[in-house]
């Protein structure tokens, strides 16, 4: 991606031949007259620096003073352009806010180069420092620059899912193995024009072709998947599952990480804001997120039609399937003053609180291919015979109502993510 550069400068010639000295393949100058059009291109594209020429009619101070007030969220680079070389005016227009004050005529070999250093100097304080791509914020920039692009792209939402589970199992360091392995893959199949940046721990947004998107998701769902057996234990492996420890823990199944790409573009739709990219984004994602495996999905003109696609509601459906009629009737009357809705398990819910009495676990079986949240309780302690039924958590008998209301809560965020 393009960094951009701002030159405010009525003078037609000097503007122009400052452009062509500063354009390249890496950076993109845009060039303002006055001061209207020059906040209007702050808004529009958020630049990474801005030139400020002291040929404008506002008094240079004052207006790098505007700038900074405008530009408080993103802070980029002011660069001051003056005729003047006096003290007094560099330190006035320094302390108004500008990063640097160069004085005219000015050496155009030197000018480029400090130019250059200031845009790297201004990526370089962007980068996540583990994962070495640009933070959030820049890459949001990134992001709000390629809605005024004319050209056809398409933007990918990257998410490892179940990452939080494997790093509380595997540790921090076998975390940032998995996505510096992950990323190197991503990065391998980029093209110069492409860009990936980080959204958080474990999404990521890459910007490409559009007509690449479909062969890249695809491969990187499929080098996923290959990758990741290497990142688990061999008894993990032949499990299937992943057995969280810890005390609050202990008892959760978790499944192996897998990537969800949610991929949007403008191919059928004009996106007016970032905010209505990143919905679409989410909206895709969470629908591709359907499959058990790594997966990705394409908006399409029958995901993106009016109606088309029936707004999910949010879950609060629980049954509960306990032999102990007095439990049963503690655990409803409970769950119930905590704003749940009591069903059958045929209804539907959420998440389902299963007995392993008798034909527990073999109900439990047959409840493994549903979409339900299973919570399994028992007096027999043997964890993984439990878990291997399907269970999504054991929680042995007794148990604190606290504890199990709290994992009720946790997987009824998880059921409606």
């Amino acid at each position: 991606m393009r960094t951009v550069t701002l030159l405010i400068d009525k003078r037609l010639e000097l503007s122009t031949k400052y452009k062509k000295l500063l354009e390249n393949k890496d950076n993109a100058v845009i060039v303002s007259k006055d001061l209207m059009s020059a906040m209007k291109t702050i808004q529009d594209t958020e630049p990474d620096l801005i030139i400020i020429s002291d040929s404008i009619d506002n008094d240079l101070t004052d207006y790098c003073k505007k700038i900074r007030a405008l530009t408080y969220s993103m802070r980029p680079v002011i660069v001051a352009l003056s005729k003047s070389a006096d003290v007094q005016d560099r330190l006035d227009v320094l302390e108004s806010g500008a990063d640097d004050f160069i004085s005219e005529p000015v050496n155009l070999e030197e000018f480029a180069v400090r130019i250059k250093a200031h845009l790297r100097r201004e990526l370089e304080s962007n980068l996540d420092d583990k994962k070495l791509l640009p933070n959030k914020n820049y890459t949001l920039r990134a992001l709000k620059r390629v809605i005024k692009s004319e050209s056809p792209w398409a933007v990918m939402l990257i998410t490892i899912d179940n990452f939080e589970n494997y790093k509380e199992s595997y540790t921090e360091l076998a975390s940032d193995k998995l996505i510096q392995t992950f990323l190197a893959i991503i990065q391998s199949a980029l093209g110069e024009k492409d860009y990936l940046g980080t959204i958080s721990d474990n999404e990521f947004l890459l910007v490409t072709d559009l007509y690449k998107a479909d062969k890249l998701a695809n491969f990187l769902t499929f080098a996923f998947e290959s990758v990741a057996p290497k990142f688990y234990s061999k008894a993990d492996i032949e499990r299937g599952y992943i057995i969280l420890q810890g005390d609050e823990l202990a008892g959760r199944r978790s499944d192996f990480v897998r990537t969800t790409i949610g991929v949007v573009t403008n191919e059928y739709n004009k996106f007016n804001d970032i905010s209505e990219i990143i919905n679409a984004l989410v909206h895709t994602t969470n629908l591709a997120r359907i499959s058990m495996r790594s997966n990705y999905l394409i908006e399409r003109p029958k995901i993106s039609a009016p109606d088309s696609v029936l707004k999910k509601e949010y879950n609060r459906k629980i049954s509960v399937i306990e032999n102990d009629e007095a439990m049963e009737l503690l655990l409803r009357t409970i769950l119930k003053l905590q704003g749940y809705e009591l069903v059958e398990k045929e209804d539907s819910p959420a998440v389902i609180i299963l007995d392993s009495g008798e034909n527990g676990l073999d109900l439990c079986k047959k409840l493994k291919n549903g979409t339900s949240k299973v919570i399994v309780t028992s007096v027999f302690h043997d964890k993984e015979t439990v878990l291997n039924c399907g269970a999504d958590l054991y929680l042995p008998k007794p148990y604190e109502i606290s504890q199990l209301v709290k994992w009720v809560e946790t997987f009824m965020k998880e059921f409606n993510r």
